[in-house]
């Protein structure tokens, strides 16, 4: 069973580990974030706070059994009742659906305590976990996308308390 927290000040830290553990693994399949992104990770850390704060964005971490961070879930442009999701999961996790659980809890958590009504995402073609993990959790195709310049899929889920739970 995975955990979700909404991101807080004391995560910088095991974040920072997690992001530098894995990127080489999550520049396999996105782009990568680039050397600026860590060395400047405190200061960006606290502006995404600060945007969670405003009410803009919905930053997660997943955690395990044991209560280390294996993952990220995001909900960004929040707007209208709607946003957009993100998410990623560690090398050490992959393939445990752990990602799954993850965007299921954040599915419940954007319809109950978010009020939002629907989500959007995109992957690139290629990205079949990913993909599935959209599928899995109720989340369709509706059309074609570019992401980094890479042939994607967009995705959307309506009904956010319906379905996939």
């Amino acid at each position: 069973m995975v955990k979700l927290e909404r991101l807080r000040a004391d995560h910088a830290e095991a974040l920072l580990v997690f992001e530098r553990d894995n990127r080489a693994y999550f520049a396999r399949s996105i782009s990568d974030r680039g050397d600026a992104y860590f060395s400047e990770f405190a200061t960006r850390h606290r502006a995404l706070l600060a945007e969670q704060d405003a009410g803009v964005c919905h930053f997660h971490v997943v955690l395990d059994e044991e209560g280390r961070l294996v993952g990220r879930v995001n909900l960004v442009d929040v707007a209208d009742g709607t946003a957009e999701l993100g998410y990623r999961v560690g090398a050490a996790a992959a393939g445990r659906g752990v990602a799954t659980a993850a965007v299921r809890q954040v599915c419940r958590l954007s319809a109950t305590t978010y009020g939002l009504v629907s989500l959007t995402a995109v992957t690139t073609l290629d990205n079949t976990a990913s993909r599935t993990v959209l599928e899995r959790n109720a989340f369709v195709p509706t059309g074609p996308t570019t992401v980094a310049g890479r042939p994607g899929i967009r995705y959307a889920r309506v009904h956010l308390g319906l379905g996939g739970q």
